[in-house]
């Protein structure tokens, strides 16, 4: 993690700059496409290119199993975890879907999923099988929660050395979100009771009782919200480990990062926590159904892209997202300015 760290540069604002003066040459009015242009010039920022690609995105999909769903804290038992990987290899999921929609290749990494997985597709990166119960353990020791960043960041090296452009990352995880709200708590000083939402369909007793599991939790692990890491190896799961370590390498890699949902975001957070350079290389593609997202959102400075009132987790969203940076790089690549269409650039009287 470390070397990877070491690598990160903020991102180039002066390229930024002269793709906003591009853009005010284009055949439109000036700042007329909105927030599409403050994407354009989000990726040259990024990319420290005028005309930046986005093509060949890459999805990697992180699994991993959590100890504290023995605490009945999802509508769903540990076992979907190990199902929906299953899912994913067959190409059956909505971020498969998505991803085909996209043209994006699919990656799924085993990072932690409790039970032995027998498809030859899924990369093995599999730290231990499943963390453990937050409620009377720490969920990783921190050797745990380094070697799934590694992870992370081994996915995210693999996906660029085959020319992606652009990053979509996901999880699968039964009773993450109850990991990623304990995360967010103690990262933000926010009251749990404001951040726990439905997750995947809890009612609302079961509702009550996972706020009562994650207080519980967070008054046990003692955590200390100046030291990120200690949160994610005490409170976090192996697949949001990973996806911090896959934060940090697109940043390393001056790689685009499309942000998903809720989980998501608890982790561009911890990473941004970790190194605050992070955050100029990660674009958020929905505000999630979950009520914490708004919070993890808001303590990012971070807009979303879309509105979708979707919960699914996966890359979903993210996925939903990308043709609007294929839009924003696309206008920069192929419209037109004023002198080279032959138009005047001003107002008549």
């Amino acid at each position: 993690m470390h070397a990877t760290v070491n690598r990160i540069q903020p991102v180039n604002f002066l390229a930024g700059e002269e793709a906003r003066r591009y853009l005010d040459t284009l055949t439109k009015p000036t700042g007329s496409l909105g927030a599409l242009e403050e994407l354009a010039i989000q990726l040259s920022a990024m990319t420290d290119e005028l005309r930046p690609s986005v093509a060949a995105p890459a999805v990697i999909v992180f699994a991993a199993d959590h100890g504290v769903a023995v605490e009945g804290v999802s509508a769903f038992p540990q076992a979907v975890t190990a199902q929906m990987v299953a899912n994913f290899v067959h190409g059956a999921a909505a971020i498969n879907v998505f991803a085909r929609q996209i043209g994006a290749g699919v990656e799924i990494v085993d990072v932690g999923v409790a039970s032995h997985l027998t498809e030859p597709s899924v990369v093995n990166a599999k730290v231990r099988h499943g963390t453990g119960n937050m409620l009377v353990e720490d969920a990783m020791q921190a050797y745990e929660a380094l070697a799934a960043i590694d992870a992370g960041i081994a996915a995210v090296e693999r996906a660029q050395n085959a020319g992606t452009h652009c990053l979509i990352i996901g999880e699968m995880g039964i009773a993450n979100t109850t990991a990623s709200s304990a995360m967010l708590a103690v990262l933000t000083g926010e009251s749990v009771a404001g951040l726990v939402g439905a997750g995947t369909g809890i009612n609302s007793a079961q509702q009550a009782h996972k706020i009562t599991v994650i207080e519980r939790a967070i008054a046990a692990r003692g955590t200390d919200p100046q030291a990120p890491f200690d949160v994610l190896a005490k409170l976090g799961g192996l697949e949001i480990a990973a996806m911090v370590g896959a934060y940090l390498a697109a940043a390393a890699q001056r790689l685009p990062a499309i942000v998903d949902g809720f989980i998501a975001t608890v982790a561009a957070l911890t990473a941004c926590r970790l190194c605050p350079a992070v955050r100029g290389y990660l674009i958020f593609g929905h505000r999630s159904q979950e009520p914490g997202h708004d919070i993890a959102l808001a303590a990012l400075a971070a807009k979303p892209l879309l509105a979708m009132n979707m919960r699914l987790g996966e890359g979903s969203g993210a996925a939903l997202a990308y043709p609007l940076l294929q839009a924003a790089t696309a206008m920069m690549r192929e419209m037109a300015t004023f002198d080279s269409a032959g138009v005047s650039d001003k107002a008549k009287p």
